[in-house]
């Protein structure tokens, strides 16, 4: 499989679209979990892994391999909803099309993480946001205060306020 990989990079960093689409494949579902985490809106998350592509598309010559592919790539991913994360801070559930896809989506996760998703996605934007990148993305505080343009302290404040409310939405259900 590593083999495999190597050899579709390889070829999409020389221009092969094929190849480069057999990457997209793979890599899109976590792509797109990424951009839907953090932006909470259907389209928004659509959108942003379209521009992560574009991007991976243009910076893929460029790619040394210093790290794996996929880190590369979930980098990119994360920069590019963190992007648009920034330019619409308030983004919300509101269009019942995301409800209904969020249950949807709730479906395809186990019984066990069905719940949580669905809090997650319940969360203010910004307590989503660095709830995402610190729990589930491995971010450090310091890393996310730079990333969304906010105070280190703001940074915990709002993890610990997201930890509080989905504590309280868990317990409830």
């Amino acid at each position: 499989m590593a083999t495999e990989l190597a050899q579709a990079i390889a070829a999409a960093k020389n221009g092969d679209k094929q190849a480069f689409h057999s990457l997209y494949q793979q890599f899109i579902g976590r792509v797109y979990a990424i951009c839907w985490r953090l932006l909470a809106n259907r389209q928004k998350a659509e959108d942003a892994s379209q521009d992560v592509f574009i991007k991976v598309w243009q910076q893929l010559p460029a790619f040394r391999g210093d790290s794996s592919f996929a880190t590369w790539l979930h980098s990119i991913a994360t920069r590019t909803a963190i992007d648009i994360w920034r330019t619409e801070k308030y983004l919300r559930l509101t269009d019942s099309s995301d409800e209904l896809e969020l249950a949807e989506q709730s479906v395809a996760c186990s019984s066990n993480e069905a719940p949580l998703e669905q809090a997650i996605q319940r969360l203010p934007a910004q307590a989503r946001a660095v709830f995402v990148l610190f729990a589930l993305e491995g971010y450090q505080h310091q890393e996310i205060a730079a990333l969304l343009g906010i105070a280190e302290g703001t940074s915990k404040a709002q993890y610990h306020r997201a930890r509080q409310l989905l504590q309280e939405w868990l317990a409830d259900e």
